[in-house]
């Protein structure tokens, strides 16, 4: 899966203190979203980084109460169409097993796009 480009590390760096912290909050969006949504790592108006969540088919373009706003450059569907075959009700399993195949090259360019 790679890992971030510069620019992005050192987004996250000043967004979360480390990347360690920044996939702590990310996964908990995810395992917290109740029922069915979406984890996000986005690029705020501020052009910071800012992870939210969504239920069902929302996501950070909408004004939708209660989200944080912005570009998505990451996502994770927590729908249990995604993992219930191989996870049955253990999205934690999941989440945790999803980073190994994020790609961070795709994810830092649409970070350097987000930023245009």
């Amino acid at each position: 899966s790679g890992r971030p480009s510069a620019a992005l590390a050192a987004a996250i760096d000043a967004a979360f203190g480390s990347f360690y912290e920044m996939k702590k909050r990310f996964d908990q969006a995810a395992i917290t979203r109740f029922g069915s949504g979406w984890a996000w790592l986005v690029v705020t108006a501020d052009r910071k980084l800012a992870i939210t969540s969504t239920a069902n088919q929302d996501n950070p373009l909408m004004d939708v109460a209660g989200i944080e706003r912005g570009t998505p450059v990451l996502g994770l569907d927590v729908w249990e169409h995604a993992y219930y075959l191989k996870y049955q009700n253990r999205r934690a399993d999941y989440v945790t097993t999803w980073w190994n195949v994020v790609n961070w090259a795709e994810v830092s360019r649409r970070y350097e796009a987000a930023l245009r």
